[in-house]
């Protein structure tokens, strides 16, 4: 499923798992294990998990303009991560356009599109299922006041988990593993179980989703040598759940 060239030289292999080991600690890894402790602390308190919630975009200053600069400044911050990952590939001779899609087309639009109702809809059903047992938090996807820049910022908010974390845990992780030799089930099962983990701090419900997304995402793209098509679905999830939860939350009975 895979025809990036093997790294053989021990030397090189080192430094490839090291270059892993330290972009990930950075990242999306250290995200993973501040998750892992967040549930955890989650546990241990005498509320429930189904009755604490977890709040993704939330205010980051007081003053309307402030939160704004600051709300933007996490967007550049998070495709910075991403372009991290298209940056280091690059400098090892990688073939961006052939080998990962790094260069968007309009025939990833309806793949992607096709991949977000795929896991968009499932998913929806799977953390209701797990927030009504006690196996996951409230999500709440914003906490934003109601400002002329909300929906804006949202749909950038939306734009940048997608980038980063498909150039990451897609294009990145997935492209050096292969250099290294792994078979693709373990690619697959590595790629998915990171994703999982940085999402924790949902609970239950959330991981065991995001690693189902996980698994057909990085499927898709050892077929497909695209991650647009990821990162268009993964924003439109996104989209869908930023900008319509504040518009469904508190007139629709069925959403927590």
């Amino acid at each position: 499923m895979t025809t990036a060239r093997i790294i053989t030289d021990p030397t090189e292999r080192r430094a490839v798992w090291f270059e892993i080991v330290l972009v990930f600690t950075i990242t999306l890894g250290m995200s993973g294990l501040r998750s892992l402790i967040s549930l955890l602390d989650d546990l241990l308190a005498p509320t429930p998990l189904k009755d604490q919630t977890a709040t993704i975009v939330v205010p980051q200053a007081r003053a309307s303009t402030l939160d704004l600069l600051a709300q933007l400044l996490s967007v550049v911050s998070g495709i910075a991560w991403g372009t991290l990952g298209l940056y280091l590939l690059w400098r090892a001779g990688v073939n961006l356009r052939q080998r990962i899609g790094a260069v968007p087309s309009w025939r990833d639009v309806l793949p992607g599109l096709g991949l977000a109702a795929l896991i968009g809809i499932p998913g929806l059903g799977l953390y209701l299922l797990a927030q009504s047992v006690g196996a996951n938090l409230t999500v709440a996807p914003t906490a934003l006041n109601d400002t002329w820049w909300r929906v804006p910022v949202l749909i950038l908010q939306a734009f940048e988990n997608g980038f980063l974390e498909e150039f990451l845990v897609l294009g990145y992780l997935i492209t050096r593993l292969s250099q290294l030799g792994l078979r693709w089930p373990a690619i697959v099962a590595i790629s998915a179980v990171l994703r999982g983990s940085y999402h924790l701090y949902q609970g239950f419900g959330g991981f065991v989703g995001n690693v189902a997304m996980g698994i057909v995402f990085a499927i898709a793209f050892l077929r497909w040598h695209r991650v647009w098509p990821m990162i268009i679905a993964h924003t439109t999830i996104n989209i869908v759940a930023f900008v319509g939860y504040p518009l469904l939350h508190g007139r629709v009975s069925w959403l927590p």
